[in-house]
């Protein structure tokens, strides 16, 4: 196992660029691979289908964070091992995490085959569109090993210092998702657009597993499983899913919110829901990022390293969002009409960005900050900050502003406020871990 960059003694900037670009890479493909069925379903189907989808995106967005978050738990032991050279421990946790992904993510299947009834009414999908909703969840469920296991690999890889692969396996599944989607889409209607998204996540998955057996960047001996790791495992994992999760749950909150208002609410809000990937993809790239290279840090005792990174992170990621939000508050109208050409739909996107567009360079800062937290072995911190300016600020504020006759528009503004607090409550936790009491200031130097 070959470590391909070494963050604690190379060069800061080189290093944080040599894994950040290939990571956002992959996550602006992985953004053109989301958009593909946005495109082709509004585009061919019409406003209906597209509230369809926006009504199935929460699930579809909680099942991807649970599998980033989980799998980014498995990046902060993994990368903390490879920091100090723990050679055996290195390969306890690969077994251990390898086994426990496969189990977890075969048995969520099932489960959330049997009650997608339940969960869509608890949802409040509306009637016009719950049929096409459960038909294009039904078939998306079954992929989901494919997609857990991608996260799984990719995260393993980070821990190595290696993300250009993501970028390779995510272009491979972007061009068969946009190539699959109208064929599967003429044959099938709806559903189709999940048939191609089913097909490409597995040849995706198939194709890296071959890629990995022929370079042999790394290796998992079953042989290795220890079940000291299943605790330690799931004492990052969970917390880190959850963390990842808390957003998506915030989106699936906000949409039974926005249900209220209409067919145009709801298209509405998925068109902004895809556009702002494009603004929070970067900033989820690196949180993870961090976690991995504060992971190795830490491992090797260099906490001044920590900080170097960091500082680094909140400059260039500032500027890219302040540009990347400016030019979707400039653009909105003209980059809805790509998705459903509907005036009214068109109206509230306006509205949408140009109320929370500042609070895309704040939730930058808030992912360096808490993505540093979760290398440094604190996921938990980052929960409560997460807990904190989501469920305990978005979702009532949301909820209090819509009653109180603010309509659509008080729903945004709560989602703006939650950023600031959010900010303030991850620098203030971040500020605190990077400061080193006594006992841990004898690791650095």
């Amino acid at each position: 196992m070959n470590l391909k960059l070494d963050f604690i003694s190379g060069d800061t900037r080189k290093c944080l660029f040599m894994v950040t670009l290939p990571m956002m890479a992959a996550m602006f493909l992985n953004m053109a691979y989301n958009l593909v069925d946005s495109l082709w379903i509004g585009n061919l189907l019409g406003e209906t289908a597209y509230a369809a989808l926006t009504g199935a995106t929460p699930l579809i967005l909680i099942l991807n964070s649970i599998a980033m978050g989980a799998t980014n738990g498995v990046s902060i032991l993994l990368s903390q091992a490879v920091g100090a050279r723990d050679r055996r421990k290195t390969e306890g946790i690969l077994a251990t995490s390898f086994l426990f992904s496969v189990v977890f993510s075969v048995g969520l299947t099932v489960l959330l085959e049997i009650l997608l009834n339940p969960i869509l009414s608890l949802l409040q999908t509306p009637e016009e569109t719950y049929p096409m909703a459960y038909a294009y969840l039904k078939i998306y469920f079954l992929g989901y090993l494919a997609v857990y296991l991608y996260c799984y690999f990719t995260a393993v890889l980070r821990s190595f210092g290696n993300t250009l692969f993501q970028v390779i396996a995510m272009l491979i599944c972007t061009v068969l998702n946009a190539v699959l989607d109208p064929l599967f889409i003429h044959w099938m209607g709806f559903s189709g657009a999940a048939a191609a998204t089913l097909l490409s996540q597995t040849l995706c998955l198939i194709f890296m597993l071959f890629y990995l057996w022929k370079k042999k960047l790394f290796s998992i001996s079953l042989a290795a499983f220890e079940r000291k790791w299943i605790l330690p495992l799931c004492g990052k994992g969970l917390p880190a899913a959850f963390q990842q999760s808390i957003p998506a749950i915030s989106t699936s909150f906000l949409t039974s919110l926005v249900s209220g208002f209409g067919i145009s609410a709801i298209a509405a809000y998925g068109v902004a829901g895809k556009l702002e990937i494009l603004l929070f993809y970067p900033a989820m790239a690196l949180n993870m990022v961090l976690t991995a290279i504060v992971g190795q840090c830490a491992g090797g005792g260099r906490l001044d390293r920590v900080k170097d990174y960091l500082k680094l992170s909140l400059l260039y990621g500032g500027v890219c969002l302040a540009v990347l939000s400016f030019l979707v508050v400039c653009f909105a109208q003209s980059l809805c009409r790509l998705f459903v050409d509907s005036t009214e739909v068109n109206r509230i996107v306006q509205t949408y960005f140009q109320i929370i567009g500042v609070g895309y360079v704040l939730n930058t800062v808030t992912n360096c900050f808490l993505g540093a937290v979760n290398g440094l072995g604190k996921p938990g911190k980052s929960l409560f900050c997460m807990v904190l300016y989501y469920l305990i600020v978005r979702m009532p504020l949301a909820w209090i502003l819509m009653i109180l006759g603010f309509g659509l528009n008080g729903i945004w503004a709560a989602v703006l406020l939650s950023h600031v607090v959010a900010t303030a409550a991850a620098c203030l936790v971040g500020r605190k871990e990077m400061i080193p009491s006594p006992r841990k200031a004898c690791v650095c130097r």
